[in-house]
């Protein structure tokens, strides 16, 4: 999702996700991934908690 879109949802959006809790996901910028890490749920909130930065692709700034 576009971050132009995240900072237009409402209180009480629904985001679906592809993932579940503990399910390893790829955090993407500019549709590259960036990091990687697990999806936490804690009640009501849930979370991306990274684990890893993944290296820059080759020939890009």
């Amino acid at each position: 999702m576009p971050i132009h879109q995240v900072l237009r949802l409402s209180r009480g959006a629904i985001i679906e996700l592809d993932a579940s809790e503990a399910d390893e996901v790829k955090v993407l910028a500019n549709n590259l991934p960036v990091a990687s890490g697990v999806v936490l749920v804690d009640r009501n909130r849930i979370a991306v908690e990274v684990k890893q930065m993944l290296p820059r692709a080759t020939g890009t700034r």
